[in-house]
């Protein structure tokens, strides 16, 4: 029986109909009828992709159209193709902040990976597609694993309009392209360059409720004379959220051309050269010199807080889940623009070291001033340091107990420096320490 499902449903390999009706008594005909299933002749096929997916130490069910090339062929995709639990999806999974929360949305849900996740920490989750047949599979889901959602079909914000949310979380379809050729809705918006991504991210920034967090993977373009800082820095204006972007990557245009013609399943085919030279030579056109690849995080700030705009470049290994980093950076860039806003507000915190910060010194043996020494985290983003002597000796001494003006007072004085210098050149190294999680307030 159980080997009769695996080559049905995980190999997408028919089975002999007798083998069907023995595995799935009395299921054949209805699933067959609702399009589950196929059966011609004496033989079963499974027109949908249905896999066990496991995340959060929960067990489900997905079903999403079946995967392409799974036994090596290419094979092109219908323009409303439904993916199933894909890299990325799983990727943005692992970034969720799973904390309580009363709303979220699912913006782009495509099969329901995300909601069915949501659901196991948010009270109501709504999700929503522009493809029908998305809509259709995400409520097929729902009803297979007994988790209820919204489930509403619309572009955009369309089906939620004003309405606001603590959580919303979007793998929308950010491929970058001229947006001429034929779409495949799962991956491409019908919008030019990175116009869609940054349409998600800004619409997703009104719909915040107070203390409400956006998390949202994307492609943005690199373009000629413009640093990608500054290019998608720009979009974050005026509203009234910190933001964390982290770019993990970017794909030459060639590289990226390929991958996304071969996720289509073009190659091979007699109409390849001619999208190939035609994607290059828009982006050729539009002095676009690469793609850049990474997660946005939106948290709706406190009224009268300035927010704050964190853009960096992160391309090494990192912990998996990294939720839980996430939600300290919201808390953290809060405490930033409030208690630690001030020199006052730094002096008189009483941080703790990190557990999983651990000290590299590179010198002399017994040299009390080593030439190098270097902070290391072994979890989050794994982030490393150089620091020197006096901001370590610091570190090393926040425990809780004493305020930070303390230690440097008493740093100052065993390194014989001066304690005005000292307070002066550490107390901005101090909030950047609290920003990249060295020291916990």
């Amino acid at each position: 029986m159980l080997g009769t499902l695996v080559r049905l449903w995980l190999l997408q390999s028919g089975v002999s109909a007798e083998a069907a009706h023995r595995s799935l008594p009395g299921l054949v005909e209805p699933l067959c009828a609702g399009g589950l299933l196929e059966l011609s002749g004496d033989r079963v096929a499974a027109l949908v992709d249905l896999r066990p997916s496991a995340q959060d130490g929960r067990d489900l069910w997905v079903v999403s159209d079946r995967r392409p090339g799974l036994d090596g062929a290419p094979v092109a995709v219908g323009a409303d193709h439904v993916l199933g639990v894909s890299s990325a999806s799983s990727s943005l999974a692992r970034l969720t902040v799973r904390r309580p929360a009363a709303r979220a949305l699912d913006l782009g849900t495509g099969c329901g990976g995300q909601s069915l996740h949501l659901a196991s920490h948010v009270d109501q989750v709504v999700a929503t597609d522009v493809n029908p047949r998305a809509v259709a599979m995400t409520g097929l889901n729902a009803q297979l694993n007994d988790v209820p959602l919204d489930v509403r079909h619309g572009s955009l914000f369309a089906p939620v309009e004003d309405e606001t949310f603590d959580l919303i979380v979007s793998n929308p379809p950010f491929v970058v392209s001229s947006a001429t050729e034929e779409q495949l809705v799962y991956r491409d918006s019908g919008l030019p360059g990175d116009e869609m991504i940054r349409r998600v991210l800004q619409g997703a920034a009104t719909r915040l409720a107070p203390g409400g967090l956006a998390q949202v993977l994307g492609n943005w373009v690199h373009r000629r004379g413009e640093s990608w800082q500054e290019r998608v820095g720009g979009w974050f204006e005026d509203l009234g959220c910190d933001v964390w972007v982290v770019q993990r990557e970017v794909a030459d245009p060639a590289e990226y051309v390929e991958l996304w013609l071969k996720d289509a399943g073009v190659h091979g085919t007699a109409d390849y050269l001619r999208r190939y030279d035609t994607w290059l030579a828009w982006f050729d056109e539009q002095a676009i010199e690469g793609v850049g690849f990474g997660w946005v995080n939106l948290a709706r700030v406190e009224p009268g807080h300035a927010p704050s705009l964190r853009l960096e470049e992160w391309a090494w290994e990192v912990e998996q889940p990294l939720g839980p980093e996430i939600g300290r950076w919201q808390q953290v860039t809060a405490a930033l623009s409030g208690p630690l806003a001030t020199t006052d507000g730094v002096l008189a915190a009483r941080p703790v070291t990190r557990a999983d910060v651990r000290q590299d010194t590179h010198g002399p043996v017994g040299e009390p001033d080593p030439e190098t020494i270097v902070l290391r985290q072994g979890r989050g983003l794994r982030r490393a340091r150089s620091v020197d002597t006096v901001l370590a000796g610091l570190v090393g001494a926040c425990d809780g107990e004493l305020s930070v003006g303390q230690i440097q007072d008493a740093v100052a004085q065993l390194t014989g420096a001066d304690p005005a210098a000292v307070r002066a050149e550490q107390v901005p190294a101090v909030r950047e320490l609290v920003a990249e999680g060295y020291l916990e307030v």
